[in-house]
């Protein structure tokens, strides 16, 4: 696939604050692609960076093929940002706030009165062109900012933190908007820290913290990478001794490491093995006339993996070290 957004060695430094480290990104065109990580990982100042907002102190990127630092006027035309603070305009009304961006951007009269029309329809804002800004709802201000980000037609949107302070039925609409954006052909690079909302949405991350990225990839292929073996999940149609027996049987089965009854009867394996192994295992246990009700790899979520990769018990364990009297910060 054709990478869209790219990095390479992005520095940032405050005087003595570190705020990136080192950061290297390849997103491919029409990706979800999160940043993942805890407040003060960085995540803004990059996103600031690609958008052409903050210069870097070392490194590169493209957007599109164009360079942030030799042609940032080139990036502001295929990008879209929308900040993790964002400002509206009091006294204005919904479609108005849309027009006066659109004209910022050299829209024609007849082509700002589509799009406007098409973006309001297309973030559910539609019954509420004539309304005021500042009477709008945390959800509809948020979902009226990236109709203001999509207003030029970028192919790349950079989305901070989006479902920051939403209500569980906003985030779930938000979700649902990116989704169809993306089958529009936007790339879209959204940062979070809400990592259970990521781990739906996106198809890649990158993990970051103290200003580096520290795995990135899909989901399925970072855990492959950590990983020796798996967790294997296994119900049977048994109870009683006959589900210890099943359990005893594949403790000793090759390449099984561990063995557990989980309190719901389902029994947990560690396994050392491949694909093939996991298939030769599941074709074992039919011919030991054991009923399999379901067999299945026990999938790591993207806030077990993050923390595995941090080292969140010593956070300073997976860390390059910071320059003397440096810190990082967001």
């Amino acid at each position: 696939m054709t990478s869209i957004v790219w990095a390479d060695g992005l520095v940032k430094r405050y005087d003595r604050t570190l705020a990136v480290a080192g950061v290297d990104l390849d997103v491919a065109e029409g990706e979800i692609f999160g940043l993942v990580g805890p407040n003060g990982a960085g995540k803004t100042t990059t996103l600031r960076i690609l958008a052409t907002l903050l210069e870097p102190t070392a490194g590169d990127a493209e957007i599109a093929g164009w360079s942030v630092r030799r042609n940032p006027n080139d990036v502001r035309r295929v990008l879209g940002f929308m900040p993790d603070v964002f400002g509206v305009y009091d006294d204005m009304r919904v479609w108005e706030y849309l027009d006066f961006f659109a004209r910022c951007y050299g829209l024609p009269a007849a082509t700002r009165k589509r799009v406007i029309g098409d973006l309001l329809e297309l973030v559910d804002l539609a019954d509420k062109r004539n309304s005021y800004v500042q009477g709008l709802s945390r959800g509809m201000q948020q979902r009226l900012c990236l109709a203001h980000a999509l207003v030029h037609d970028p192919k790349v949107l950079l989305l901070d933190e989006p479902a920051s302070g939403l209500d569980p039925r906003a985030r779930v609409e938000l979700r649902e908007l990116l989704r169809e954006l993306r089958t529009m052909g936007k790339t879209i690079v959204i940062s979070s820290h809400i990592l259970p909302e990521l781990e739906e949405l996106c198809t890649s991350v990158a993990i970051v913290d103290r200003g580096r990225v520290l795995a990135s990839g899909r989901i399925a292929d970072i855990e492959q990478r950590l990983r020796v073996g798996a967790v294997l999940r296994v119900r049977v149609l048994a109870e009683g001794e006959a589900l210890e027996t099943a359990r005893d049987w594949f403790a000793g089965q090759p390449d099984v490491a561990a063995s557990a009854i989980l309190p719901d009867g389902t029994i947990e394996l560690g396994f050392r093995g491949d694909e093939a192994g996991t298939a030769g295992l599941l074709r074992a246990a039919v011919a030991a006339d054991i009923a399999i009700a379901s067999f299945a790899r026990a999938a790591s979520d993207l806030e077990e993996l993050f923390l595995q990769v941090t080292g969140q018990d010593d956070p300073a364990a997976s860390m390059a070290p910071v320059a003397p009297g440096s810190e990082v910060a967001a």
